[in-house]
Formats: C-alpha cells, structure tokens, sequence
C-alpha cells in the first residue's frame, strides 16, 4: 500500500492527523493538475493555480463527513472534478450581473491594449458534461478523467475499472458527442476523427 494510500485510509477513519500529513505529499502533483487546468483557461482567469490546489484540497479533505478514495488515481480523480467545479463556480459567478454580468474586464496599459474575453467555453462544456451523463455516466467519467485529471485513455480505463478497449471506443463516442454539442453548426465529426 503506497503512503498516499495509506493516509487516504486513515482519513477515511477519522484520524484528525492524517490530511496534514497528506498534503505535503500530493501538492507537487495537484499543482501540475492545478497548472494544467488553468494553462486550458483562456486568459483573465483571475484565479491561481496555488489558490486552485487550497481550494480543492479543502472541498475534498476539509469536511465534515468522511469521503472513500479507492486508491491513489481515485483521489487524483476526485482532486481534478473538484478543481472543473470550482472553476465553473468562477466562470458562473463572472457572468452574474452584480460581478460585472457580461461586462469586460479591461487591463490598462501604457499601449492600451484590451484584455481578452473570458473563457466561457468552461460553462458550455460543463453544460454538455452533465447533459452526457445522463445519456451515458461511463463516458462522461472518461471525459472528466482524461480532459480534467489529465489521465490517459488507458490510466483512465484502469481507474473507471473497464477494458481499455472499451475506454478507448468510449472515448471516440464522447468526443464526438462533444463536439456535436458544443460545435453544432460544424461539419459532423471533429477535427482527425474523419473516417
């Protein structure tokens, strides 16, 4: 049983100690899933892949009931679904109109160059993740893992507990899927899944 493992267990337990003892060994790794996530923001994401990590840390050890990790992946895979929500939080918190609604966020320079458009891409593929689940929870899961915990097919396919096979055709159709629904004045299949 690896050490992350273990201390998983013993939090699980109730052990008050143990997500101190957690932390120091999973935050090099959440930093990069952290970077990684808002590397995929478009920029004027105000949020920071430090604050990213804290945040999500404490949504999944911080809380009154206990959760159950697996393993190692399954607590990686929870820290990334927690990071896509708080990020979607923010997307959706930056469109209400009391935190500047559809306005634009201006950062002024000697040039005056206008800042960029915020990522509203996050809502709509947050929208399609959850219209997906309900047509096929397996596929969206794979999605979750491989878009937002940055797995690959076949780590995904170990965590989800299925044959990679079958990961890897559920993968074509969720990436498809996709596409219809975010692209739908688009040609039929996305980009090098031509047949």
């Amino acid at each position: 049983m690896s050490e992350v493992t273990r201390i998983l267990s013993a939090i699980e337990e109730g052990d008050p100690h143990a997500a101190e003892q957690l932390l120091p060994l999973v935050y090099d790794e959440l930093r990069k899933l952290a970077a990684q996530k808002l590397a995929q923001e478009k920029p004027g994401q105000t949020l920071q892949a430090t604050a990213l990590v804290h945040e999500a840390y404490v949504r999944l050890v911080d809380v009154d009931q206990a959760q159950h990790w697996d393993n190692r992946r399954h607590f990686f895979a929870a820290a990334a679904e927690a990071m896509r929500r708080i990020l979607v939080e923010g997307a959706r918190k930056k469109k209400r109109v009391r935190h500047g609604g559809g306005r634009e966020q201006l950062e002024l320079q000697e040039d005056q160059v206008f800042a960029p458009r915020p990522n509203e891409d996050l809502l709509a593929v947050d929208e399609a993740l959850e219209q997906l689940t309900s047509i096929d929870a397996q596929a969206a899961d794979l999605v979750k893992l491989r878009f937002f915990a940055g797995m690959t097919t076949d780590e995904a396919a170990q965590a989800l507990g299925i044959p990679a096979r079958t990961a890897y055709r559920t993968w074509s159709f969720a990436r498809a899927w996709l596409f219809r629904r975010l692209h739908p004045d688009a040609p039929n299949s996305p980009p090098g899944m031509e047949s």
